[in-house]
C-alpha cells in the first residue's frame, strides 16, 4: 500500500463499520473523536502525555482538547481534510493504551479510584 493509499478518505460505510469497534468514538463536524472523563487534573495530562507520545510515534497527530477532568480527542487526516483509515487505527491504539487497566485478580493491582471513562 502506497503513502497514498492511507490517505484515502473513507466512506460512509466503512466509517460505520468501524465505529462499532471503536466504543465511545463518534463523528462529528468532519472528525472522529472521543471525549475522555479523568479523574482530575493529573490524569488528564497524563492521558494527554500518553495520547501524543502514541501520535508521534505513528506520525499521526490528533487535535486536543484539554479540561480539568477531561480530554477530547480529534482526529482527521489534515492533508485530505477527512478521515482516513489512519485516523481509525490511531483512535484503536489511544482507546486500547487510554482504557488499559489490569484483570482483577492479577499481580499489578491498578488505580485504586475511577480510572479513565
Amino acid at each position: 500500500m502506497s503513502e497514498s493509499d492511507n490517505d484515502l478518505i473513507l466512506t460512509e460505510a466503512e466509517l460505520s463499520t468501524a465505529l462499532q469497534t471503536l466504543p465511545g468514538w463518534e463523528l462529528r463536524d468532519g472528525w472522529l473523536r472521543r471525549t475522555y472523563m479523568t479523574p482530575g487534573w493529573p490524569h488528564s495530562i497524563l492521558l494527554v502525555n500518553t495520547i501524543a507520545f502514541l501520535a508521534e510515534a505513528a506520525w499521526h497527530h490528533p487535535d486536543l482538547n484539554v479540561g480539568y477532568a477531561q480530554v477530547t480527542v480529534k482526529l482527521q487526516t489534515h492533508r485530505v481534510k477527512g478521515i482516513t483509515g489512519k485516523d481509525v487505527e490511531l483512535a484503536r491504539k489511544i482507546d486500547a493504551s487510554v482504557r488499559w487497566k489490569p484483570e482483577p485478580g492479577a499481580v499489578l493491582t491498578g488505580f485504586p479510584k475511577k480510572w479513565v471513562s
